[in-house]
């Protein structure tokens, strides 16, 4: 079988002004990082392509000369490129990608090596960055002097990197260790099982490293945001991404003139009252992250000064003619649909926008049921360095409350939330540090009654407000009470869930079982049909 000819190597290169330069007989006593490439026997290329700009022409052609002398067989072809400032990275990198762009590169038959010793640290950090997106299909080569000074018999020596990670082992499991152990962290080191839960946390954990654009946090209540967001601000600042604090504020407490005030400041005398300056919460995060929970209750004239703040890092005291600078983070957390808000007209498409381009949806736990067991061991050794005692359920309690808890008619209102007040209240009550099967019955007895007491009020508010506006004030004055109250169940736990199957288990949890096969949407669409309604409507 004929062998392939071997691929011909061509180096390409920067002139180095400062290291390249010498004149006279004299040169060849000083290490001189381009030609030293030609002096090594071993590394033979067939061709360099060397930039220069217009004013280096001298050195350039003396370089090629001199290169040329100690490598006969490389043919030196040179490149005026105009670098305005060797020091503007957009400018520099600009002209390097051009170069790049219209280079006739043949990896089929050439192999290309960037040597990065000569031309500016930006120039260098380019063509770094170009080898590495791969638009310099070539592997980076490194010259160095010889090592003992005087040396000048020596071409000193070289090294050649190839960025392709995925050839070193050890980098890329210390890569991936980095990772797990950040994934962890912002689980609180809970083995969860939940797939659904476990992808959102593998996603924003590279987000919370990577990025520092913001992050919407969206979910029900209890279902985790405060603490994960807390859990992001640490992660980065354990990587050094952040120096500042974590600023916290629940938007809904944020009302009338204080909000304004609260978020952005104020100087003295600006109201009655404003007796001193006040720096705000956007002043106090600057170099950390701002934490906006609930960010959906904010108000239009706040929303509006948010997104310059976010946009522009400066924002207006409130009485003030003097702007201030702050460079924070943004974490945002809300249990509202955003878009439908925006749809009403209380929150600002534009603000949407800017703070919408990570999202992550946390699950509640009637979702994750499959993480309730790790969660309960989390929150018992939680509770016992609280206590500082160990506490722990008894077989017979332990299996009656997870039967309890993974009943489908165990709805966890309050998800997480729910589930840590649950297992304070039993683990303080335990005698002798353990849970028992009656701590357990008065435990479910008290959530069944808060849940019960929850959907009434639910019921009510629902059957006031939410069916006018699903039927308009006509047609829900039509309805019976019985049906009233039936369809406002419906339209809550429809509210509740993310699709028509998991309404249609929530609702049916107890007659699906029985049935050999079951079509859950197809009886929640035919209930709601009978009154003229579609998913759409009521969601």
């Amino acid at each position: 079988m004929e062998s392939r000819p071997a691929k011909r190597k061509v180096l390409l290169g920067l002139l180095g002004s400062q290291l390249d330069a010498a004149n006279g007989p004299g040169r060849w006593e000083r290490w001189r990082p381009t030609v030293s490439l030609g002096q090594h026997s071993e590394l033979l290329f067939d061709r360099f392509e060397l930039m220069h700009e217009q004013k280096f022409q001298d050195l350039a052609d003396r370089v090629a000369g001199d290169f040329s002398a100690v490598s006969p067989e490389t043919q030196v072809c040179l490149h005026e490129a105009a670098f305005e400032n060797p020091w503007d990275f957009e400018g520099v990198y600009a002209k390097l990608h051009d170069f790049a762009a219209s280079y006739p590169f043949d990896p089929e038959n050439e192999e290309y090596y960037v040597h990065i010793t000569t031309g500016s640290h930006v120039m260098q950090i380019c063509l770094f960055l170009l080898c590495e997106s791969r638009h310099l299909p070539g592997r980076l080569i490194q010259s160095s002097p010889p090592r003992k000074r005087g040396d000048t018999a020596s071409a000193g020596s070289y090294q050649v990197i190839d960025l392709d990670l995925s050839r070193y082992d050890r980098i890329a499991r210390r890569f991936a260790q980095a990772q797990r152990e950040g994934v962890s962290f912002l689980k609180s080191g809970i083995e969860t099982r939940s797939n659904l839960f476990n992808a959102v946390i593998d996603e924003l954990e590279q987000v919370a490293v990577a990025s520092r654009a913001p992050i919407l946090l969206t979910g029900p209540t209890g279902a985790g945001k405060s603490r994960l967001a807390r859990l992001v601000y640490e992660l980065k600042k354990q990587r050094r991404q952040v120096d500042g604090r974590l600023v916290e504020v629940n938007c809904a407490t944020l009302r009338g003139d204080g909000a304004m005030s609260a978020l952005f400041g104020h100087r003295r005398g600006a109201f009655t009252g404003a007796v001193k300056d006040r720096a705000g919460l956007l002043k106090e995060a600057d170099g950390g992250v701002l934490f906006l929970d609930e960010i959906g209750e904010l108000g239009l004239d706040e929303q509006a000064m948010l997104l310059r703040a976010i946009e522009e890092k400066r924002f207006l005291p409130v009485g003030s003619d003097r702007e201030v600078a702050s460079d924070f983070g943004l974490i945002c957390g809300t249990n509202r649909d955003l878009v439908a808000a925006v749809r009403k007209g209380v929150f600002r498409e534009d603000l949407l926008a800017r703070i919408d381009l990570w999202r992550f949806e946390l699950p509640g736990l009637v979702d994750r049921r499959e993480d309730l067991e790790p969660n309960v061991d989390y929150e018992l050794d939680s509770v016992a360095r609280r206590l500082g005692r160990r506490v722990r359920f008894n077989k017979e309690a332990r299996r009656r409350y997870f039967a309890f808890a993974n009943d489908p008619g165990s709805m966890w209102r309050g998800n997480f939330r729910d589930l840590s007040a649950s297992i304070e209240r039993m683990a303080t009550l335990a005698e002798g540090g353990r849970i028992d099967e009656a701590s357990v019955e008065a435990e479910v007895g008290r959530l069944r009654r808060a849940w019960g007491a929850c959907r009434a009020g639910v019921l009510e508010n629902i059957s006031r407000e939410v069916l006018e506006g699903v039927l308009g004030v006509a047609r829900a004055a039509e309805l019976d009470a019985f049906d009233a109250v039936q369809l406002a169940q419906v339209i809550r736990v429809c509210r509740a869930s993310r699709s028509l199957a998991q309404a249609g288990r929530a609702l049916f949890a107890v007659s699906r079982v029985k049935r050999k096969t079951s079509n859950d949407s197809d009886r929640v669409r035919k209930y709601l049909g009978k009154f003229g309604l579609s998913w759409d409507d009521v969601v």
